[in-house]
């Protein structure tokens, strides 16, 4: 496999945010160069229109978005932004794919994989599914951390520790955003791991307790139609209000990038 130089990855701007304009195959190849080198930890995290409302105004929040290496355009809104905005980004990049991806990969190398968060009924699920679909990855930990809005500081020490004296060479995080976002760039620089990736519901997909929508909705950018009728109570905010909260946001952002293009001596 050939890696890519993250200098020249390409990111499109998305109201503030370094929203990669890569294809997954270039991600994963990116990630592949990351986990032969293990020079120091890396980390991804998904952009949907949620995720920035919410990041605009949390800042820590934006600043644990801002951190992370790849920052991928999963949500049908960025596709929209990016043509609004006239950008090249016209595919979206789920959690689940780069999951799927890296997993895949591992499963190659016989690397090692430790996964943080959710309850421990779905953790024992995940490690029986994983030894079914790849088999030569050793899942070296699963720890379900307190539920709670806030750990304290030696329930994250905890949490670093049982990571570290894994080892893994990817440790997957799935405790919902933004919390998984803020604990990773809160402790990326603590952990013993080549790659941390934020998953979120994941956890929940890969072992069945949220179905994913088909594939025709999904290839026609509805999955989150599929998510909101099976969680109306804790997705209707995410999809009836952010929404349309971020795509006022985009036009307003493009109504200035035109003004300061016409503005621009060189159209004068």
């Amino acid at each position: 496999m050939n890696f890519v130089d993250t200098e020249v990855c390409r990111t499109e701007d998305i109201l503030g945010f370094p929203v990669t304009a890569e294809p997954v195959e270039i991600c994963l190849q990116q990630i592949a160069g990351w986990l032969a080198s293990r020079e120091r930890p890396r980390s991804f995290a998904c952009a949907n229109p949620h995720a920035l409302v919410v990041a605009m105004q949390d800042l820590r929040f934006r600043q644990a978005l801002l951190s992370v290496d790849f920052l991928v355009p999963d949500g049908t809104g960025i596709l929209v932004a990016s043509r609004i905005l006239g950008g090249v980004i016209r595919k979206r990049i789920t959690g689940w794919d780069v999951f799927a991806g890296v997993s895949e990969l591992l499963n190659r190398k016989s690397g090692k994989a430790f996964f943080l968060g959710s309850t421990e009924r779905t953790l024992a699920a995940i490690r029986t599914k994983m030894a079914r679909d790849y088999p030569n990855i050793q899942i070296v930990g699963a720890l379900s951390p307190p539920f709670r809005p806030e750990f304290s500081e030696s329930e994250n020490a905890a949490m670093v520790e049982a990571v570290n004296n894994a080892g893994p060479d990817v440790l997957w995080v799935g405790m919902t955003a933004p919390k998984q976002e803020k604990w990773i760039h809160r402790n990326l620089g603590l952990l013993d791991a080549g790659f941390v990736g934020a998953i979120g519901a994941v956890f929940d997909f890969y072992t069945g307790n949220i179905k994913r929508s088909q594939p025709v909705f999904q290839r026609a950018g509805l999955e989150w139609l599929s998510r909101f009728v099976q969680e109306p109570r804790r997705l209707w905010r995410r999809n009836l209000i952010s929404g349309p909260v971020f795509l006022a946001s985009v036009l307003r952002a493009a109504i200035h990038k035109r003004t300061h293009l016409e503005c621009s001596p060189r159209y004068h």
